[in-house]
């Protein structure tokens, strides 16, 4: 005598396909708890360690000179960041006196890399609330030779943008910037201070 066998019940299917979907949902939770904890991309960070005025000139109330400027990139996620359309502008007294565009390039994951932009900047008026000022002679107090006389400050914006890839698979773009306020000394064009 042979038995017949029978067929599945509709419970048994049905209990099947919910333990299915709850592993599923499982698996997809741990799925995205790693990614937001480990691969989450991060903007880079940008900081500023040096900035020059290697030549400096003024004269009848204007200024022209070449700025350099030296900053180094950290590149924080776990892949290759790609940067592209990424700028450096110079703003005196809220108007653009340079720009640089950055090359495009790629900083690897967990790298630092090291950057200078060096630009001439054309001769624009010093101005005082939108009225020229004139350019006299700087004085020392004596003791610690500390400058006193006029000075300009100008702001330095570098932008950059682009890509991160996560995974191999997933493509997210960043942003990042640094923005300084620079003083420098009318007299000699040294750089006074910075504060980014």
């Amino acid at each position: 005598m042979v038995k017949s066998r029978k067929p599945p019940s509709g419970r048994t299917n049905l209990a099947s396909c919910i333990v299915a979907t709850i592993f599923l949902i499982f698996i997809l939770i741990v799925i995205l708890i790693v990614y937001f904890t480990v691969f989450k991309p991060k903007d880079p960070v940008i900081t500023v360690n040096s900035i020059q005025l290697p030549t400096f000139s003024a004269s009848n109330g204007t200024v022209n000179f070449t700025f350099s400027q030296y900053v180094s990139i950290e590149n924080p996620n776990h892949d290759v960041f790609t940067h592209y359309d990424s700028s450096l502008q110079l703003l005196y007294s809220g108007n653009q006196v340079g720009f640089m565009f950055v090359p495009a390039g790629k900083i690897n994951s967990g790298r630092t890399e090291y950057m200078a932009a060096t630009f001439s900047v054309k001769s624009f008026p010093l101005t005082v609330n939108g009225i020229p000022e004139s350019v006299g002679p700087t004085v020392t107090d004596g003791l610690s030779g500390f400058r006193v006389g006029p000075s300009l400050e100008v702001e330095s914006r570098i932008e950059m943008a682009g890509r991160v890839r996560v995974l191999h698979f997933f493509t997210h773009h960043v942003e990042t910037k640094a923005e300084c306020r620079v003083a420098i000394s009318v007299s000699d064009g040294s750089v006074t201070a910075f504060h980014c």
